[in-house]
């Protein structure tokens, strides 16, 4: 599973890392969470990066509320109905420099971070859909309208799931299982390949990684700075 991660790293480097620009006002993430509006390069658009919900509503749901799926596994994306369509034809690229993952201890929960060496730049592979609240589809949208406030039930939905595969050797002892992070040379091929391109881009990340405790203030996702990326004794 992953359910946090960070993006801290400087507008120019993520820009230029990924050959993209950015749509929106970039900030720093350190605590990146569900239902978040977080940043994506999707296979219609590769030279912008912008902004969807993490929590991906599929086309066919009656509520924004009713689903919102943070991950999705990369054994069954052709089969499940809610995912399908999208990782047929609407992959996307998370751009991430940290993912958190918990660990049950004596004492609760411990929180470490998992990273590239110098906490370099990578993309975990995901999925998008465009979610049309059902009274816009059927054209009664009009009637009773919520007024377009962000979140309403009458908004049009973007939305965003990562996929999860096994864990290589650095996340095993933290989680069963993990991102899939792309090789820099992968990821032309997950926005724009066909599926049968996928079997070998979703197995788990070959790379050197680093792991290490970081503090409980990173489990509320209100909690966002820099000291959360710092390691605890």
């Amino acid at each position: 599973m992953c359910g946090r991660y960070s993006l801290f790293s400087p507008r120019e480097e993520i820009e230029t890392r990924f050959d993209a620009e950015f749509a929106f006002d970039y900030e720093s993430r350190y605590n990146a969470a569900p239902s978040q509006d977080l940043p994506v390069i999707t296979s219609e658009s590769p030279g912008t990066i912008q902004r969807m919900e993490w929590g991906l509503i599929p086309t066919w749901a009656d509520s924004r509320t009713a689903h919102g799926h943070i991950n999705a596994r990369a054994e069954t994306l052709a089969e499940k109905r809610s995912f399908a369509e999208a990782y047929e034809s609407r992959r996307c690229l998370v751009p991430a420099d940290g993912f958190y993952e918990w660990v049950e201890t004596s004492d609760g929960k411990q929180p470490y971070r998992v990273a590239l060496p110098d906490d370099d730049l990578f993309a975990m592979a995901g999925l998008y859909e465009r979610w049309e609240p059902p009274q816009r589809q059927t054209g009664l949208g009009e009637f009773g309208a919520s007024g377009g406030d962000s979140g309403g039930e009458d908004d049009i939905v973007e939305s965003f799931t990562i996929v999860t595969t096994e864990p290589n050797e650095a996340v095993a002892d933290l989680h069963h299982r993990m991102a899939v992070i792309l090789d820099p040379s992968e990821e032309s091929t997950w926005l724009r390949g066909s599926t049968d391109d996928m079997a070998t881009l979703l197995d788990p990340y070959e790379g050197p990684m680093r792991t290490y405790p970081v503090s409980s203030a990173v489990n509320s996702p209100v909690n966002d700075s820099p000291e959360l990326i710092e390691p605890v004794g």
